[in-house]
This record gives structure tokens, C-alpha cells and sequence, in this order.
């Protein structure tokens, strides 16, 4: 079994002190995917003596206290790869592949659009900036796996008021049809949906900590493994880690039966 977590951390610094490295080291992940560190590479706090954190790599954003990824593993990769050539979202360090012999696995970040109209056309930006780096990693040859805060709930299933959201970020009609490109243009796999085609709450990964959103279950799926056909093939097992509370995600856990190839 290869196990891979995607986790928005939403701070590192908070979600370390909220316990979300001791459960790391408790649930035998081979790699895990961070998003959202909001730490420069000295303020990182240090992480336990654990296998799973035997090779880590940061690609932080230059703005202190803002965005971020990472990526921990059981083994070195053969190589990372910091940025997808564009200097704008390569300064918000929203992206960071590692490559695994025949397999890469992506941390991305996509860009929130919810704060401004400014946002909203930055995020809009970035995703057809980073459109021709996804179409050359699903064209390339290889496995990939990319894991992370994608920041678009795809379907109405994906989220609890999807009526009322019809007009917000996250949910407009330019962003689902994005999703839906990627998925039937690319031939991108939505590991979760691949494994659990009809959940709704339960596959939640965000809440707003506005109101009783957490209470209520009013939550959105954002976060996804989405994968190349190959490898999304041996996906056997999915589930989101609510019982304990690191960040306003949730952990997405995804096992593989994958040995390579």
C-alpha cells in the first residue's frame, strides 16, 4: 500500500501546535502534501524524528505569512521541482513536485478569489497560467499524482449550499467548467469521486470558521488527489480525517495499491 495525505495547514506554525504532526507520525503515510505554510523557510517549526519526515522539501511564498507548500516523504526524491515557470504564482509558492523513479507527485495551491475582485482575476490567471504544465505532466509519460487545495468545489454535491454560492469564488460556472476541462480534456482522474461517486458530507475537506459551519457540516470539497489514469487505477481507499481539528481543512488520506511500474 502507498499512502498519500494532502493537507492545507493554513499555517504551519498554528497546525504544529494544534498536534497535526504527532498524528502524521501516527498513520504509516508514505508522502504527504502541504499546502498553505505561511512560514518562510527559518520560521518553519522543527518536526519529529519520523520516517515519514525523512525528506522534506519547502517551497515558500516570498511574502512573509502568506501561501506556501511542501512536500514530506520516506524516501529522497530523485528530484523536486519548485514553481511551473511562471514568476507571478512562482513568488507565491504554489507549486512543488517531487519525482519518485516512474511516479511525481505535485503539492499545488491554487489561488483563493474570495477576498476581492483583485484575487478572483489573479486566480483566474494562474489557472490558465499552470493549464500547459498540467497538460505536459498528463501527456509526459510518467504517473503523477497532484494533491492539494485546488479552491474550486467541482459539482453541487461538493459543497452544502450550492445554490447560494452560485455567484461566489470557488464556485462559478468559469471554475467547475475548468475542473470539467482538465477531467475530460486532459483525461485527469478525481481520485476521491473515482472511489466515493455518490458522497456528499462526508467528503468535505473546508469549512468556514464563520458561524456553525463546522458544526453543521456546511462544508465545501476543495481538496483533491487528482491523478493520472495509471496510478488512479489503483486507488483502493479515501477518507477525510475530521476527528481531530488542525487547520479549517481536513486531511484527504488516499491509499494506492502502487509499486511502481
Amino acid at each position: 500500500m502507498f499512502r498519500i495525505v494532502s493537507l492545507n495547514l493554513n499555517g504551519i506554525r498554528s497546525a504544529a501546535k494544534k498536534g497535526a504532526f504527532e498524528w502524521l507520525q501516527t498513520i504509516q503515510a508514505d508522502v504527504v502534501c502541504l499546502q498553505e505554510l505561511k512560514a518562510q523557510l527559518d520560521d518553519i517549526p522543527e518536526l519529529p524524528d519520523n520516517p515519514i519526515f525523512s525528506a522534506r522539501a519547502f517551497h515558500p511564498a516570498e511574502k512573509k505569512g502568506y501561501s506556501g507548500v511542501g512536500l514530506l516523504s520516506r524516501h529522497t526524491p530523485d528530484q523536486v521541482i519548485e514553481g511551473f515557470d511562471d514568476a507571478e504564482f512562482d513568488a507565491e509558492g504554489r507549486y512543488l513536485q517531487a519525482d519518485f523513479g516512474d511516479l511525481s507527485i505535485v503539492s499545488l495551491y491554487l489561488p483563493s478569489g474570495s477576498s476581492s475582485d483583485e484575487r478572483q482575476q489573479a486566480k483566474f490567471r494562474c489557472m490558465e497560467a499552470i493549464w500547459p504544465r498540467l497538460q505536459a505532466l498528463a501527456n509526459g509519460g510518467r504517473e503523477v499524482v497532484i494533491c492539494g487545495d485546488w479552491n474550486i468545489a467541482h459539482t453541487e454535491m461538493d459543497l452544502k449550499n450550492w445554490k447560494s454560492n452560485q455567484k461566489n469564488s470557488g464556485f462559478l460556472p468559469e471554475e467547475r467548467a475548468w475542473l470539467s476541462r482538465l477531467f475530460a480534456e486532459q483525461g485527469w482522474v478525481d481520485v476521491h469521486r473515482k472511489l466515493a461517486p455518490a458522497a456528499t458530507g462526508d467528503a468535505y475537506t473546508w469549512w468556514s470558521n464563520r458561524g456553525q459551519a463546522w458544526a453543521n457540516n456546511v462544508g465545501w470539497r476543495i481538496d483533491y488527489q487528482v491523478a493520472t489514469p495509471g496510478i488512479a487505477a489503483h486507488a483502493i481507499n479515501v477518507s477525510v480525517f475530521k476527528e481531530q481539528r488542525f487547520s479549517d481543512h481536513a486531511p484527504l488520506v488516499i491509499d494506492y495499491d502502487w509499486t511502481g511500474s
